[in-house]
């Protein structure tokens, strides 16, 4: 019997044993057909096919590396008064906050604290970009249903 191109082994019955005369194992790693070629590195994409770059900020993240290399933080603090809060009947969606970006945010979560941020992207369920921490600006990721409320200026 063949399978794959080789001979299976020979199965004896329950009264006999050994293998059938002239059975050659297949070479190590299981053996691969005569010509066969595994695909490229990589998995072997269709003709044409262009991955997204490394990176790219795809499902919701932000891209690699933070997304310092798209202009770091601002080069000033952040205004020195703190913007009166309005609450917000609506949860925060991207849409609403993505107006946000590259601009000074005063940002008031839903554990009380507040800070401003100075946004570098906006996903479908974060947001990410600078954070002051009172003498500087620190890269700061979180999730938009951690957000009460925000103010651009």
């Amino acid at each position: 019997m063949y399978y794959n191109g080789y001979q299976l082994p020979f199965i004896p019955d329950r009264f006999g044993g050994g293998q059938q005369p002239g059975f050659q194992p297949p070479p190590f790693g299981g053996g691969q057909q005569p010509g066969f070629q595994p695909p490229p590195f990589g998995g072997g994409q269709q003709p044409g096919f262009q991955p997204p770059p490394f990176g790219g900020g795809q499902q919701g993240f932000p891209p690699f590396g933070g997304g310092a290399q798209e202009g770091g933080p601002p080069s000033s603090p952040p205004p020195s008064y703190t913007p009166q809060e309005s609450p917000s009947l609506y949860a925060v969606d991207p849409g609403a906050i993505r107006g946000c970006l590259y601009r000074f945010t005063y940002v008031w979560l839903n554990n009380g604290s507040s800070f401003w941020f100075y946004p570098t992207y906006v996903g479908r369920d974060s947001i990410a970009g600078y954070r002051w921490r009172g003498f500087r600006w620190v890269y700061y990721g979180t999730d938009l249903r951690r957000i009460r409320s925000f103010r651009c200026s």
